[in-house]
Order: C-alpha cells, then structure tokens, then sequence
C-alpha cells in the first residue's frame, strides 16, 4: 500500500500549532495569510474581538486590472502593498505576521515583504 502526503493536512496541523501561542490585539492584530492554487488572500484580524479589520485578495475587482498578465508572486506583491494601505488607513501600524503554516518563500514572502515596504511593521 502507498502512503501518500497529504501536504494541506500537514499545513493545517503546523497552521495549529502556531496559533496556539499566536494572537491578534487592537494594538497589534494579526496579519493572516492564505493561499489557494490560483489566489491569494490576507487579513488583518483583532483576536480578542474577532472581528477582521481589513481584507485583501486577488480576486477584488478594484485590483484585478492590476493583476492582468503578471505572475503569481507579482499578484502577492500587489496584495501585500494594498492589505498594507488597508492597515494605515484603519490606523494600525504594527502587526504579527500569520504565515497560515505555509514555508516563509515564493508568494507568501513576496506578500510579506511588499506589506513592509508599504509602511508595515512585523
């Protein structure tokens, strides 16, 4: 018999044990980050209310004439830079980065570092 990875499974369980010690406040909310095959999504989420304070993904219409023709870490880069201008318009400055158990490279870490040029602190 042929035991195959199942690799989200393994995503979700590294995903949990993170959370367990990671929490969002309303000075310093988390930023969230998904990613499916074809997109990526973020979020700025204060934990103690539960409430989501900002959004962000590739499949917003307001940015999609943006994300024409580019690749899929480009498409990261222009979502971290927009969840970014979402933060400081809502007066956050300083969040804690939620990787979502995904390896810190390729769209995760363009998402990241385009969150930080934009004016973000983690």
């Amino acid at each position: 018999m042929i035991n195959i990875k199942d690799k989200n499974r393994e995503r979700v369980v590294r995903h949990a044990r993170v959370r367990k010690n990671l929490s969002g406040t309303a000075e310093c909310p988390r930023l969230s980050v998904y990613r499916s095959l074809n997109g990526i999504y973020a979020q700025i989420i204060d934990d103690t209310k539960g409430v989501t304070l900002a959004s962000c993904s590739t499949l917003e219409k307001d940015i999609q004439n943006e994300l024409k023709g580019k690749s899929k870490i480009e498409q990261a880069k222009v979502v971290g830079a927009k969840i970014a201008k979402l933060a400081l318009k809502k007066g956050v400055e300083t969040v804690v980065f939620d990787r979502g158990g995904y390896i810190y490279t390729g769209r995760v870490e363009a998402l990241a570092q385009a969150a930080r040029e934009a004016g973000l602190k983690f």
